[in-house]
């Protein structure tokens, strides 16, 4: 080979490793933090109701959220309300945070309290109002339903349920240090409160002793969020080619939005002041993978 040859072959690998090494990577999880992300322009928005954008719409970085359309925190003041909306192509979950107030479903008003969650189908009317004489706050989830759902059932009354209605109990092969309850799934649920999910599968709240776990693990066909609710210790998301799980120090507030096929855990923190530790957590169907 010439040297001139050479040179130019020698150019055009460093070119090509360069152009490698500058392409950007898609994450495997995404974090965020209610206490402090920023109130944005929303279609909930008014002088009285706002809303923290966490995942998808709103966020800057969705290029991995693919079957979640948003999931926030909507705070509304006192003697505050937000917009109606509905939402083509878009099933929804509120699930109250704190404080008190209403929401309104076609037209009738529901009192909701810490704990509630409820569900509203596609196209489906509904606002959250506060009377009370302190903040109200909701997370909302919303997920994408698919184009050739022609019959997604929408209730008549609005499915709300509390949590407190829902048992503990230990799931599948989790480790009893982890009770679970099991708030919402799809419509052929027979373990949930709520059956009436068409996207989302599973919402539910997982409750630790101090020291345990729910022992990382994956999904193939979902994506998945958690909320740390309270209590604290180390939130697991991805992890390295060697194998060990990255493990990030979690407050309440903390959430993390997993891809499919992601690493997915938490360890609580142990010790005799620790306490327990609550996460809610969401599941939803990738989109275009087999129902």
């Amino acid at each position: 080979m010439s040297v001139a040859m050479r040179a130019t072959f020698l150019f055009c690998l460093f070119a090509a490793v360069s152009m490698a090494a500058e392409r950007p990577v898609d994450p495997t999880f995404l974090y965020r933090n209610t206490n402090k992300a920023a109130f944005q322009p929303s279609d909930v928005s008014t002088p009285t109701c706002g809303y923290r954008p966490l995942f998808g719409e709103g966020d800057e970085q969705t290029s991995i959220v693919k079957g979640v359309a948003r999931y926030g925190e909507i705070v509304v003041q006192p003697g505050g309300q937000c917009k109606t909306v509905s939402h083509e192509g878009e099933e929804q979950i509120y699930y109250v945070l704190e404080g008190a107030g209403s929401v309104s479903y076609r037209g009738e008003l529901a009192a909701v309290r810490k704990g509630d969650f409820m569900y509203f189908a596609p196209t489906t009317e509904h606002a959250a109002g506060n009377p009370s004489g302190e903040p109200l706050r909701l997370i909302v989830m919303g997920f994408k339903t698919p184009k050739d759902l022609e019959d997604f059932g929408a209730p008549v009354k609005l499915p709300i349920a509390h949590e407190s209605e829902a048992k503990k109990q230990v799931v599948g092969n989790h480790p009893p240090s982890t009770l679970y309850q099991l708030l919402l799934g799809a419509t052929n649920s027979r373990r949930d409160l709520l059956s009436v999910g068409h996207t989302v599968t599973s919402l539910f709240i997982m409750e630790f002793t101090p020291g345990g776990t729910n022992q990382p693990h994956h999904h193939a066909t979902e994506e998945e969020v958690y909320l740390l609710l309270e209590g604290s210790g180390e939130m697991v998301a991805g992890g390295g080619m060697d194998g060990v799980e990255g493990r990030h120090p979690a407050q309440p507030g903390d959430a993390y939005f997993y891809r499919l096929n992601a690493t997915v855990g938490f360890y609580s923190d142990e010790g005799a002041s620790a306490g327990k530790a609550r996460i809610l957590a969401v599941r939803s169907r990738y989109p275009g993978l087999a129902r």
